[in-house]
């Protein structure tokens, strides 16, 4: 299988060259040239399997150039039982007869970023060898919150690699903060940005298009790549889940083989919704995608009016990691429904870049919402949800998948839709103790409190141990405290690489 850039169909390269390069040089995102179909009776055979071998399977249609011993390594290194604190890596929790939750949060930084980020610096260092590269791949990242923990964990230390983190700063929870600044490793930097999250990933974008940069870097043994979903090596793990909790559904007796369930998502850079859509093409069983959002609702908008439009007030909430109002992955879905029209895609992103605004044609459309519907929910929504949900069923929520179980039962009431659903749950309560601790217990009874006597209030609460990685976090010393204006982060990547 070949890969082709989003505006410039005419390119065509390895899956391996296009995990080192993570994004084409005209600014393209590399998708397959096809998407490989399961059949139902591979879907029930995904049962008799354990996570590992169905990430090996699912991730051979799509690495077609990697051996099966190499598929092996990387998905033995990433997914095991010490990193995971379970073997099921990605469990399925029942909530309801209709309401399931798709729990990828029991990683090493305990968010949905580990089932990616995990395997990834496997992917890329079989791929530099694959691709005979011999210089130095240098990862920038832009994170919204999880991303970037996940990274610096899932690189530290991986030879032939460095890594550099950039945050918003004051636009990550205190915990998330926490993990990155205090993020051990010698080939790790995290600096954060006045600004917000897109002022991160569009400083990081201009880096990737600056080809003058590039090459002086080139001349200095350097290449850069990405850590964030534009990386298809970041994206295609995430397609596994969603067939391996439809084969734990299978298992369990809540669904007979090719019953279609829904699908929810809380999104904002739109990649987790997007490999549960590829799931969709290669033949998982979907009756509808839900793609919820916070008050940061361009992709609400989008999704229900076809006009996706940045120019909006942006909003800080308490599920920040969907504070996000340029969708990158967004691009990827579009060139699938506009029949790869790289030229339509690549005029659609330049009105992005100059106007912040721009509309599809009515069959692009029809294409979204005949599987598609939007909601949003703002905070105090997202918090009533975390309480409902805890005082009905005694389940803890972190505020992001709340988001989702809020959009979703807004969903149900409007349209009576009772297919069996699977929620999304992209991170730990623990991660946002403080949010969650107000919606559960009430300002008061947080005011005041610093984080890990909230860690520990919140164990008390919902009868569930804190994660190690969290629990550690008290003794460790801060040691990046950098903090760069938007247009500085080119200069902290060359005094990091000292050049």
């Amino acid at each position: 299988m070949q890969y082709q850039s989003t505006r410039n169909s005419g390119i065509s390269i390895s899956s391996a060259e296009a995990i080192k390069k993570g994004l084409s040089d005209e600014g393209g995102l590399f998708v397959p040239d096809s998407i490989p179909a399961l059949t139902l009776d591979e879907i029930e055979m995904l049962k008799t399997m354990n996570y590992r071998g169905r990430a090996e399977y699912i991730l051979s249609k799509y690495l077609t150039d990697f051996t099966k011993e190499e598929l092996e390594h990387c998905v033995n290194s990433a997914y095991t039982k010490e990193k995971f604190e379970t073997d099921n890596i990605a469990p399925c929790y029942k909530l309801n007869d209709n309401t399931y939750f798709l729990e990828l949060w029991h990683g090493p930084t305990c968010a949905f970023k580990d089932m990616a980020l995990q395997i990834l610096p496997h992917l890329l260092t079989t791929s530099m060898k694959k691709t005979n590269e011999h210089d130095e791949v240098v990862i920038l990242v832009a994170t919204s919150g999880d991303t970037g923990k996940a990274a610096l964990e899932g690189f530290k230390d991986v030879s032939g690699t460095r890594i550099i983190v950039f945050y918003p700063d004051n636009g990550v929870s205190e915990i998330q903060k926490l993990q990155m600044v205090t993020q051990e490793g010698n080939n790790v930097n995290v600096c954060a940005v006045r600004g917000n999250f897109d002022d991160a990933q569009n400083g990081v974008k201009r880096i990737f298009t600056d080809n003058e940069y590039k090459d002086f870097l080139a001349q200095n043994h350097f290449k850069l790549s990405s850590a964030n979903s534009i990386n298809w090596g970041r994206l295609v793990p995430q397609i596994v889940y969603y067939f391996s909790v439809y084969a734990d559904m299978l298992c369990a007796g809540e669904i007979n083989l090719g019953d279609k369930i829904n699908i929810v998502v809380p999104t904002g850079n739109f990649g987790n919704i997007l490999a549960s859509y590829y799931a969709y093409c290669m033949g998982l069983p979907v009756n509808r995608f839900i793609c919820a959002s916070n008050e940061n609702n361009v992709l609400t908008e989008f999704i229900n009016t076809g006009v996706y439009n940045k120019n909006r007030q942006f909003h800080t909430t308490i599920s920040p990691s969907m504070d996000i109002l340029i969708s990158s992955n967004l691009e990827r879905f579009l060139y699938h429904i506009s029949d790869r029209d790289d030229k339509l895609i690549s005029d659609i992103m330049q009105k992005l870049k100059n106007d912040g605004i721009y509309e599809i044609e009515s069959g692009m459309m029809n294409k979204i919402k005949a599987k598609f519907s939007a909601g949003c929910s703002d905070d105090e929504e997202t918090m009533t949800a975390i309480k409902e949900c805890y005082e009905e069923y005694g389940y803890v929520m972190d505020t992001h998948t709340a988001v989702a179980k809020s959009v979703y039962d807004k969903y149900v009431k409007e349209t009576g839709d009772t297919t069996k659903t699977v929620i999304a749950s992209t991170a730990s309560p623990f991660k946002f103790n403080q949010s969650v601790l107000i919606a559960l217990n009430g300002n008061a009874k947080v005011a005041g409190k610093d984080e890990f006597t909230l860690l520990s209030e919140l164990s008390e609460k919902s009868g569930m141990k804190i994660p190690a990685s969290l629990g550690e976090l008290k003794s460790k010393p801060r040691i990046f405290e950098s903090v760069c204006e938007k247009d500085e982060m080119i200069d902290i990547v060359s005094d990091f690489l000292q050049v």
